[in-house]
């Protein structure tokens, strides 16, 4: 793992609080820091670029679309341009690598699938994964949910025993959707760790849901 200049990562972190909007707890600046937070786990183990990998992870999200609006597959395209234009402004990022933090954040969506080019880009997927499984996966679904104003579960069959997923219409659905399915996707053997251990306290926070929701 190549380790990165203690000053250019405070540097970054700090504009990365300025520039990230706050209008979405879900993708807001300390959604960025724990993200970093796990890239820099994962590289620990797996090796990786962090000067490629901090600023990918803290400027992941420059730019954030709520989750029903019509601009928001744009999202990831307008961040990695953002992020280039501030990396371009700094010195100590090659070309070289600020196509490799810009590749990084066009592939980050889990929703595309997009494969990753590298292995800088393989540990931001599974960073940035591992937000959408485990506790935090839980908060966050929730708040997304409060802005989009979706109901928090389908009133006849909640857990999707009998119909698909559909999670634009109710809150649970993102569960059998994607929350429980991170796990799968992960592409180090240290994020599928971390993710099998957090999907079990998804499947437990789920069955004491249902036994909630059958007044046991």
């Amino acid at each position: 793992m190549l380790v990165m200049n203690a000053v250019l990562r405070s540097e970054l972190i700090e504009i990365a609080r300025e520039r990230i909007p706050g209008l979405d707890v879900s993708h807001d600046f300390e959604h960025a820091l724990r993200v970093l937070s796990n890239a820099e786990r994962i590289a620990q183990k797996e090796g990786g670029d962090l000067d490629v990998l901090v600023p990918a992870a803290l400027f992941h999200d420059l730019v954030v679309y709520q989750k029903d609006h019509p601009d928001t597959h744009k999202s990831q395209a307008e961040s990695a341009a953002a992020a280039e234009k501030i990396l371009s402004s700094l010195n100590g990022f090659t070309k070289e690598k600020i196509g490799k933090v810009k590749a990084g954040i066009l592939e980050c969506s889990f929703s595309k699938g997009l494969p990753p080019s590298s292995l800088e880009s393989k540990i931001l997927q599974d960073a940035d994964g591992l937000e959408a499984t485990g506790a935090i996966s839980v908060m966050r679904t929730y708040s997304s949910t409060g802005q989009m104003k979706r109901p928090f579960y389908h009133p006849d069959d909640p857990f999707c025993e009998k119909r698909e997923p559909h999670a634009p219409d109710f809150a649970l659905d993102l569960f059998f959707e994607r929350l429980l399915k991170v796990a799968d996707r992960m592409h180090t053997e240290t994020a599928k760790k971390i993710a099998e251990r957090r999907t079990a306290f998804l499947k437990e926070f789920l069955s004491e849901l249902k036994l909630e929701l059958d007044g046991k």
